[in-house]
């Protein structure tokens, strides 16, 4: 019988099949984060367009809201979430085109997706509370 691949989470006696790397890190935090948007984000959104939809003072609770720091790390964790998944999405792309495979070449990719992710927050953020 043809020896067959098992899943990474089962085990063939004392050793594991595959072994974890940051290429697994990047592919589980893109479907996290794209998760994260959609469930958080679409909150986010809703209460923001039933605010303008309620008049100034729905909208002034929802501004004061998002002002606090409890509402500050909602949008930080958005904007972290967008950038991380964008960043990897390009890394997919990449990968889609053909490109990247080399085990060199794509652990690099893994590595820089969630720190360009990281700085592209930082730098949006920096941005934002200066004006």
């Amino acid at each position: 019988m043809a020896e067959r691949p098992i899943a990474p989470h089962l085990f063939d006696g004392p050793r594991l099949h595959w072994r974890w790397g940051p290429h697994m890190f990047v592919s589980i935090l893109h479907r996290v984060t794209g998760d994260g948007m959609a469930l958080v984000g679409l909150g986010v959104l809703l209460w923001w367009l039933g605010s303008l939809a309620g008049g100034e003072e729905s909208y002034r609770s929802f501004r004061d809201a998002m002002a606090s720091p409890l509402g500050l790390i909602v949008l930080v964790g958005l904007s972290w979430a967008f950038f991380s998944h964008m960043s990897s999405g390009i890394r997919h792309f990449v990968l889609d085109l053909g490109a990247g495979y080399e085990l060199a070449t794509n652990k690099i990719f893994s590595v820089v997706a969630p720190v360009a992710g990281i700085l592209l927050t930082i730098a949006f953020w920096a941005i934002v509370l200066t004006k």
